[in-house]
């Protein structure tokens, strides 16, 4: 039985690695789709618009939102990133389920929007390490560093509103853990309401049954 999909969350403080599980995830199960989400950023080095990200002119971003194109939306570290309602409908329509990269503000939108998703927190082992990543990636001015590493806090303070929460201190690991939350989350009951008639209707042939054998017993 083909379990219905379902958005997954994957949120994380700058540097905690959710996009480098979320690709490694997606490499591995074909299973899971990816929703491309929309910012107002420059692209940076490497990066393919509409791969990546769709960018977009803040113009153009503040028109959607205000067409209620946006399952979530917000404005993190100076610029404006947002999930299209769209893009998860059309993952799901596929009959998979959808990952969601996002940061902790869309992720609260998301949850209201799609009462099922399943959020996944990813923290790194250690602030030295958080710290090693962030400045690894030489791709931001000292200023929006440090806009990041003021944020990292904040963010690490929404971990408690996630239903998981996955230490990245070893990405397989990670990875494995991940793959795990979503096949437990898959076979639950709530997730799959077919296989949820098939058990009342077996339970009812049960009792049936033990009627029939408590029948055959009376004088």
């Amino acid at each position: 039985m083909t379990p219905r999909p379902f958005p997954v969350v994957l949120s994380a403080p700058s540097g905690g690695g959710k996009s480098t599980i979320a690709r490694a995830l997606l490499a591995e199960r074909k299973d899971v789709g990816y929703s491309i989400s929309c910012t107002t950023r420059a692209p940076r080095s490497g990066e393919v618009d509409g791969v990546d990200y769709h960018f977009l002119p803040r113009a153009e971003f503040d028109q959607r939102v205000a067409r209620g194109e946006f399952a979530e939306w917000a404005e993190v570290h100076g610029n404006r990133y947002g999930t299209l309602r769209r893009e998860v409908e059309k993952v799901m329509g596929e009959g998979r389920h959808v990952m969601l990269d996002i940061d902790v503000q869309g992720a609260r939108q998301v949850v209201t929007a799609f009462p099922d998703a399943v959020t996944i927190f990813i923290v790194p082992p250690s602030v030295e390490v958080l710290v090693a990543r962030l400045i690894g990636r030489k791709s931001e001015s000292e200023e929006a560093l440090a806009l990041r590493l003021r944020n990292a806090r904040s963010e690490l303070l929404e971990a408690e509103r996630y239903q998981h929460v996955v230490v990245n201190d070893d990405l397989a690991h990670a990875v494995a853990t991940v793959v795990r939350i979503i096949d437990e989350e898959s076979v639950k009951r709530e997730r799959l309401p077919a296989l949820g008639d098939e058990v009342d209707v077996v339970v009812a042939r049960l009792v049936e049954g033990l009627v029939r054998l408590e029948s055959s017993k009376s004088p």
